[in-house]
């Protein structure tokens, strides 16, 4: 019953972000990494080597949805790459045992300061891939901030409201 949940969870996320979040425009400057979700709500209890591999299958996935050349892939294996040194930080050691991370299972705090580090993480991979240079560079550290603040907002407000 969870692993059907889980799936649909990520089937709903990735949709959004192809038919959606993709496709919003503000001047250019916003595209919302929201499929991200997936990856951050992923459960604990797997070893480091497995969470880059599901974190490369779901960036190479987007690659190919996204018609991007690997940049999905890199962004969500760093991701993937930092997130369990990350848990260890922001997340004690009773939290851990859940072996899921939400706002339901550890504290509201430490689930903020995770989840804004991996979005603008992520985004900054994103973006940087991207652009590919570096003229523009105001513009594209303006991208990272409007697009991560959106993504991290969406992200906050859908664990907010599952927990309720």
């Amino acid at each position: 019953m969870k692993q059907t949940k889980v799936i649909i969870q990520w089937f709903i996320a990735i949709v959004l972000q192809v038919l959606l979040f993709n496709n919003l425009q503000l001047w250019g400057l916003c595209q919302p990494q929201v499929y991200l979700l997936c990856l951050l709500m992923f459960p604990i209890t797997l070893p480091r080597w497995a969470d880059m591999l599901i974190g490369m299958a779901l960036g190479f996935f987007m690659d190919i949805l996204c018609n991007s050349i690997g940049v999905h892939t890199m962004a969500c294996i760093l991701v993937m790459f930092i997130r369990q040194p990350l848990l260890a930080t922001f997340v004690q050691e009773h939290e851990r045992l859940t072996g899921e991370i939400s706002t339901q299972t550890v504290s509201m705090d430490a689930f903020i300061k995770y989840s804004i580090i991996l979005v603008f993480l992520h985004q900054i991979c994103i973006s940087f891939l991207s652009a590919w240079t570096f003229h523009h560079f105001a513009m594209t550290v303006l991208q990272i901030l409007i697009s991560a603040t959106i993504a991290e907002g969406i992200i906050l407000g859908y664990n907010i409201i599952r927990s309720r």
